[in-house]
């Protein structure tokens, strides 16, 4: 497995998704990862199999390199299994309380059939994962995390339950196996057209952030949420394991859009140009949303209610800052790309913060980053000196996102 990051690595491909899929498989302690339902699928497709997060999940495809799925996926569109994620379903009368317990979104304020990104926090005011809920209803939540912090995730929203049906509150939780649902993440600017053809509801009424059900090429009981990792239009589908080939096979062979496959490599490198954050590099238990620039997660109602964990920590930090924050990065022409720990300095040569995520931008042709610094340098177009292999090169604090997103909003 990790001969074929090497290969892709040498190649320049792998962008900062190779060490993502070290970092996790390094975490697995070396147990043989799960497989998908897709799996062999993947391998009949030409699938680079990789252990990500204890799955065997496709880093890249034989037909193309990282970077032409890349441009691919911003172009036309692409699929990409995210079955490895955590699906999560709570429900009873007092589920919506009981999940605003753990985490920093106003769910009460939430129409039926929308959802948010948020953030389970610890009582410091730490992110334990980023994460979407979406309000099915009253009384039933649709929850999707990261499949590196399942275990962590599990044990917050079981405590929390165990809590609220203790005080004899009506509340329940159902885990998904990978075995039972799987799930697709289908994105770019024809992915909703080619997702309608098998539909039965009229997606264009579907905005960023809503959640329904329908039929998928003739298989009932699926979950299409508009939303996705790549900041282009997109939704993904949690669908039944045993017709996930069928579905996958049924959204590649409609030729109007012309789908294909994408894996790892390139889910990263266009996360990082639309500016979004990875768990275990960019966000994690000592970051707070104040320092991560995720304010916007903490609804303004819950901040006021301030009852949730690590509240008091974050509502000081609002009110009297932070001593770092995440910042993107442009760097100059000729450098080579910052990845994960390298240091940033000032003019100076002082030390004012750290790289946590980088790669090559395939769609601005130039190396990009996030990372931490002081908060008095935070500013667009801040020069600050990046020290790679013991080389120091140019950079400017970025505007994030580094490409313009494209979520499929509601008219104005």
């Amino acid at each position: 497995m990790l001969s074929v990051l090497s290969r892709v690595a040498q190649r320049g491909r792998s962008l900062s998704a190779v060490s993502a899929v070290q970092r996790c498989y390094a975490s697995t302690g070396g147990k043989e990862p799960s497989k998908t339902a897709l799996y062999e699928f993947h391998q009949s497709q030409g699938g680079k199999l990789v252990d990500f997060a204890g799955y065997w999940l496709p880093v890249q495809y034989s037909d193309q390199s990282i970077i032409k799925s890349h441009h691919y996926t911003r172009e036309y569109g692409s699929i990409f299994d995210v079955s490895h994620m955590l699906q999560t379903y709570l429900r009873g009368k007092d589920v919506i309380s009981c999940f605003e317990s753990v985490c920093t979104a106003d769910i009460k304020g939430l129409r039926n059939g929308t959802g948010t990104l948020t953030v389970f926090t610890n009582g410091k005011g730490g992110i334990l994962d980023d994460l979407i809920v979406s309000r099915v209803s009253e009384d039933t939540l649709y929850v999707v995390s990261n499949a590196s912090r399942k275990d962590t995730d599990m044990a917050v929203m079981t405590d929390a339950v165990a809590s609220f049906k203790a005080q004899g509150k009506d509340v329940s939780v159902q885990f998904l196996s990978s075995d039972d649902r799987s799930l697709l993440a289908i994105q770019g600017p024809h992915a909703v057209s080619v997702l309608q053809k098998l539909c039965t509801k009229d997606l264009s009424r579907l905005y960023f952030m809503n959640t329904t059900t329908d039929a998928i090429a003739g298989v009932e009981n699926c979950r299409i949420t508009r939303c996705g990792y790549t900041g282009e239009d997109g939704v993904e589908i949690s669908i039944p394991s045993n017709k996930a080939t069928d579905i996958a096979s049924a959204l590649l062979e409609q030729k109007v859009g012309n789908l294909k496959l994408a894996g790892l490599g390139a889910r990263d490198s266009l996360r990082l140009e639309a500016g979004l954050c990875l768990y275990g590099n960019d966000i994690d238990e000592t970051t707070t949303p104040v320092e991560a620039g995720l304010l916007w997660l903490v609804a303004k109602q819950r901040r006021a209610e301030n009852n949730f964990p690590g509240s008091d920590k974050i509502n000081n930090q609002i009110k009297n800052g932070v001593t770092r924050r995440r910042v993107g990065f442009k760097m100059s022409a000729g450098s080579a790309p910052a990845r994960q720990h390298v240091e940033i300095f000032d003019n100076e040569h002082h030390k004012i913060g750290e790289i946590t995520s980088g790669c090559p931008s395939p769609c601005l042709q130039q190396n990009i980053a996030m990372g931490y610094i002081r908060e008095e340098s935070k500013k667009v177009g801040t020069e600050v000196t990046l020290k790679i292999r013991d080389k120091f090169y140019h950079s400017q604090v970025a505007k994030m996102p580094f490409v313009a997103t494209h979520y499929y909003q509601p008219p104005k």
